[in-house]
């Protein structure tokens, strides 16, 4: 038996899989984020550790014999946070996340002191990722970047709380901007640009190496028969992933989660950051991947259904599962900034086009077409990073929406395949890696593709149409970036 958890923004997730990889069961606890200020996001970490003891509780009690055979504990977790500690191992202060964009100026900063950040690390400095975070820290709270001894991602300071170790893998450690992501260990120069040092950083591993043993108390508190081996784990993309089985070199997918990704895995480090493509390590030996992101694709509907006081799936009831033609208005979906291709922070949406007789369906249509517009950008930045995709899986909760799959596989041009179980998600790929550090079984042989279901093919006449808008809804990113400028 196998645990996956999956540390998110919005909840902690733990998954209990078997040994032919049936998910037992699942427990989700909620997390909430603050926004003290404008841009800002932040979390407790004591917030985590209660949630996930109280969703391994749960386990417990539904299904203590399945528990108490446990042999080994995945996780998963929201990337790029940063959890500074002091010497005695205590949080310093709350967590900055992923979406956190406080830290924009500290990104020209990075880059001028550490010039080769780019072909290091793979990656744009950007507000979101970790390193321009401490920079900030050590200008507005010098006190606490004074009183810093380790910097641990999210579930890196999960793992120190369940085993004692100070410990973070590859894929997550790939969106620090401290990694050397094709050497696959730590950068000097990039730790040396932060003000930081080797000895501050945990030790590094592949997502499924041993990496840790569960304390006793946690042991005895669960009933278990012996203590589990920790498994690295993965980054929340890099778990999906694994769920999927994309680890061989080509597989892609496309996920339609509160933020969007546009996936493919390689063989090789391979940076794209002209267009904003994230190069990052697999979570699997010898294996990297290219992502592209937008940050509110199914958040953007969500905002939506606030708006107008519907629920989404009221919203999308609205529309037919087929559309026959573009909305007539364009939904620009820079609700918290962008990442690919525009690597914006600043930048916000917009809806053009309306008029008074402007129906809801439309403008609900219109947000679909707008993250879809928005995905194919990351499809063009991986072709340009030497990726070119002619189908992919996709997942996330936007998957449910036949309408929205239609929209997004014509506007992307691309066969997307809808899976049997693709909302497994990273829970189910954390209790992948957590077998795999306890078998030693080959990486292939475990992390297999779930079932195809469907596979939704672009229409001709509506890609036809929507290659036609895509130049008009790229042409309006420099008149928004003009007005985000506007005090």
């Amino acid at each position: 038996m196998y645990i996956g958890i999956d540390a998110g923004t919005s909840g902690i997730k733990a998954a209990l899989v078997d040994e032919v990889q049936s998910v037992l069961a699942t427990r989700t606890e909620p997390l909430t984020s603050q926004s003290p200020h404008a841009g800002w996001s932040e979390q407790d970490p004591e917030a985590w550790w209660c949630a996930l003891l109280a969703a391994i509780d749960a386990l417990r009690d539904s299904h203590p014999r399945a528990v108490a055979a446990v042999r080994g504990i995945g996780l998963s977790g929201q990337q790029h946070g940063a959890v500074l500690l002091d010497g005695g191992g205590r949080v310093l202060r709350p967590c900055i996340l992923w979406n956190d964009v406080r830290a924009s100026a500290e990104c020209a900063v990075f880059e001028q002191r550490f010039p080769d950040s780019r072909a290091v690390t793979g990656n744009i400095a950007m507000p979101g990722f970790t390193a321009p975070k401490l920079l900030w820290v050590a200008r507005h709270e010098p006190e606490v970047f004074r009183a810093t001894r380790h910097v641990l991602l999210p579930k890196a300071w999960l793992r120190y709380r369940l085993t004692g170790e100070m410990i973070e893998e590859m894929s997550d450690a790939s969106g620090t901007l401290w990694l050397d992501v094709g050497r696959r260990q730590w950068s000097e120069a990039a730790l040396a640009a932060t003000g930081l040092s080797l000895e501050m950083m945990p030790a590094l591993c592949e997502g499924t190496d041993r990496a840790g043993v569960l304390r006793r108390e946690l042991v005895e508190r669960w009933g278990m028969d012996v203590p589990p081996v920790l498994a690295g784990g993965a980054g929340d993309n890099a778990a999906g992933a694994v769920g999927l089985g994309a680890v061989r070199p080509g597989d892609a997918f496309v996920s339609l989660g509160t933020s969007g990704v546009v996936w493919a895995t390689t063989d090789r480090f391979r940076p794209g950051p002209r267009a904003a493509i994230h190069a990052f390590c697999h979570a699997v030996p010898g294996m990297w991947h290219q992502m592209g992101v937008t940050l509110s694709a199914a958040s953007s509907l969500a905002w939506w259904a606030s708006v107008v006081g519907r629920s989404e799936a009221e919203l999308l009831g609205e529309l037919p599962e087929v559309v026959a033609r573009p909305s007539g208005l364009l939904f620009l979906p820079y609700l918290s900034g962008e990442r690919t291709p525009h690597n914006d922070a600043g930048i916000r949406g917009a809806f053009i086009g309306l008029e008074r007789s402007t129906s809801r369906a439309q403008m609900t249509q219109a947000v679909l077409e707008g993250v879809a517009f928005s995905l194919r950008d990351a499809l063009d930045g991986l072709a340009g990073a030497g990726s070119v995709l002619e189908q992919a899986d996709v997942i996330g909760g936007g998957s449910r929406s036949a309408t929205w799959l239609g929209i997004l596989a014509s506007v992307m041009g691309i066969r997307l395949h809808r899976l049997a179980h693709g909302e497994q998600g990273g829970a189910f790929g954390a209790a992948r890696l957590a077998r795999l550090a306890v078998t030693g079984e080959d990486v292939a042989a475990v992390c297999l593709p779930p079932e195809r279901v469907e596979t939704i093919a672009p229409d001709d006449a509506l890609q036809a149409a929507y290659g036609a808008v895509l130049p008009r809804y790229r042409a309006l990113y420099p008149a928004l970036a003009d007005f985000a400028a506007v005090p």
